[in-house]
């Protein structure tokens, strides 16, 4: 006669205590309702990733495979009861390649990217996410580009080959300038890699701005709740004649631009949280 429980009865004991803790730190604990929904967020994706795979694959690496994508994401949002407006799409050239250029919160940008990605348009991502998994090998068939900043003269090759790419096969690019993500409410300086490629390629740059997602989503809090985001498309700003002299001037001015709409959109109660501007372009959640 056994006096102790099997392994199979411990793992049902367990697999019951399980599911009556999840429920419990669901609701008890919006930290715990934080890691469950970013969990959630990123292994969706990888699974989303798995099933776009075989059907880019039949393409193999192009750009137009940035459709499946898109298509296979546009209702993330809806299982996070987050509204993405959009304005300002008309601002996009209908027929020539250009740069875009985008603020950089989290990883939940990826939301508002695919609600308003033109076609023919890929980003320009860190060598890193290459080997994550199967997002990774989907990226790669998307025509996703690859660049390894820690290594400046492949970066500076890479840009050289994307600035001829976006001339001779009619393709866009997507770049957050400010070469991380930024949670404090604001922008960080602009990298200026984006604003040479469109000078050197003398197309327009496509600024894009998100709204803050103060409202919705805090890391530093652990708090990731339903709420708006407002996407605004920003009227191009050309290059022709400029120089890579000219490439600092520009870059702030349309870092000054997008700030501007940045902290407009982000208190309007359109999309984000309310703000306290300070000097110098920098907002505060009020709290």
């Amino acid at each position: 006669m056994e006096l102790w429980p099997g392994a199979w009865t411990v793992l049902l004991l367990l697999l019951l205590l399980l599911l009556f803790l999840l429920p419990t730190l669901w609701f008890c604990s919006p930290s715990a309702k934080y890691f469950f929904k970013m969990a959630f967020y990123n292994g969706w994706i990888l699974f989303l990733a798995v099933l776009a795979i075989p059907v880019c694959a039949v393409r193999g690496r192009n750009v137009e495979n940035m459709k499946i994508l898109r298509l296979m994401l546009l209702h993330v949002k809806y299982l996070y009861g987050i509204r993405v407006e959009v304005r300002g799409a008309h601002h996009f050239p209908p027929s020539q390649p250009y740069v875009v250029v985008s603020n950089h919160q989290s990883s939940l940008d990826l939301l508002g990217m695919m609600e308003v990605l033109p076609g023919r348009c890929v980003p320009i991502a860190k060598r890193e996410l290459l080997w994550a998994g199967s997002a990774g090998l989907a990226c790669w068939l998307a025509g996703v580009i690859f660049i390894d900043r820690k290594r400046t003269g492949d970066a500076i090759s890479v840009m050289s080959e994307v600035a001829q790419t976006l001339l001779t096969q009619d393709v866009r690019v997507w770049v957050f300038p400010e070469g991380t993500r930024n949670h404090n409410g604001s922008m960080l300086p602009f990298k200026r890699g984006a604003f040479h490629l469109a000078v050197q390629a003398q197309v327009p740059i496509v600024p894009i701005v998100m709204s803050s997602y103060q409202d919705f989503y805090c890391k530093k809090e652990r708090r990731f709740t339903s709420g708006r985001c407002q996407v605004r498309v920003l009227p191009p700003v050309p290059t022709e004649g400029l120089t890579p002299d000219d490439v600092p001037a520009l870059a702030d001015r349309v870092r000054h631009s997008m700030l501007t709409i940045f902290q407009e959109i982000s208190t309007d109660g359109r999309g984000g949280g309310d703000y306290l501007k300070k000097p110098g372009g920098v907002g505060e959640a009020r709290l």
